[in-house]
């Protein structure tokens, strides 16, 4: 299946509901076999939106979709405002603030919501999305990023040159192992320069 269309902007309100869907869908097309109550696919979609919209204001959602404009791919990137509850702290009781870090932290940032169709072929996919959420992150040498990774996710991050820090225990969390971590612009800056190309 072809990019044809790639949005670098926050998406208008209503697609929000279109994005909650197409992540929670993919997450478990992606970690399950069984089919999925739809009941349970209503819940998670409800709660997806409600907490993306509560970050819309301080967020960018980065898009990719097929020629008939079907979603093949999404990201979210949050720049905190210190006062909003970021999901690394609701889902695993982790205060960004309470870390100690090995720089001064001028700015800390929130990834999530990546997810991806199982049956899309664009090998390229995955670095656009990560590149379009890292790329305001890594114009700040002295940014901090969090994100609730899952593990086969980080296994394909690590391989692909973005090193992160485990700082907590896993969960499972819409069907699958996750498990917390944070990124820094040291860890990031290898995989930014080899592929800043695939930002336009």
């Amino acid at each position: 299946m072809r990019i044809t269309q790639n949005y670098l902007k926050q998406l208008e309100l209503e697609q929000l509901t279109e994005l909650a869907k197409f992540v929670v869908e993919e997450n478990f097309n992606h970690h399950s076999e069984n089919s999925m109550p739809s009941m349970e696919i209503q819940d998670d979609v409800q709660e997806i939106y409600d907490e993306e919209l509560s970050y819309f204001n301080n967020s960018e959602i980065f898009v990719a979709k097929d020629n008939t404009g079907n979603i093949q791919g999404s990201i979210r990137v949050i720049r905190w405002d210190y006062k909003s509850k970021l999901p690394i702290q609701k889902l695993f009781n982790i205060n960004p603030l309470d870390m100690s870090f090995s720089q001064n932290v001028s700015s800390i940032w929130h990834i999530g919501r990546f997810a991806t169709n199982k049956k899309n072929k664009d090998r390229t996919l995955f670095k656009k999305l990560m590149m379009y959420a890292l790329t305001p992150i890594c114009k700040d040498e002295n940014s901090i990023a969090f994100a609730e990774c899952d593990s086969k996710l980080l296994r394909v991050m690590n391989l692909m040159g973005i090193k992160t820090d485990i700082i907590g225990d896993s969960i499972n969390y819409l069907g699958s192992e996750t498990i917390p971590v944070s990124m820094n612009y040291d860890g990031l800056k290898g995989f930014y320069d080899a592929n800043r190309y695939l930002v336009r």
